[in-house]
């Protein structure tokens, strides 16, 4: 578990790494997290270890929100002031995902059904 633990964050120190020396504007741990997934897409998939590590950690995932539900406790006059804007991101955003989800699902049935029809 420590093992696999390790590995986890060496992969975001990495990315961290590359993201503060490039100036990329996408976070440290996001690289980290593709550079793992390149990593286990080579080698065939995560380790026994890795995988109870990885299942250990989304289990218990819903604590990691507490430190965000502090912030906004602590900012709620902010978002009483700005919950107009809030509100519109939130609603288009997640129309936009829906939008996007549905035209990604239909192209993927129609590739699908192409394929099955060909002999």
């Amino acid at each position: 578990m420590i093992g696999a633990i390790t590995l986890l964050l060496v992969f975001q120190l990495i990315g961290e790494i590359i993201a503060r020396t490039l100036a990329l504007p996408v976070p440290g741990p996001v690289i980290g997290m593709a550079l793992l997934f390149a990593a286990l897409a080579v080698r065939g998939g995560p380790s026994t270890d890795l995988r109870n590590t990885a299942q250990g950690l989304l289990q218990h995932l819903s604590l990691l929100f507490v430190p965000a539900g502090t912030g906004i406790m602590l900012h709620f006059q902010r978002m009483n002031d700005e919950w107009l804007p809030l509100a519109v991101s939130l609603l288009g955003s997640t129309l936009i995902t829906i939008a996007v989800t549905a035209l990604v699902l239909r192209f993927l049935t129609r590739r699908s059904s192409v394929r099955d029809d060909a002999p």
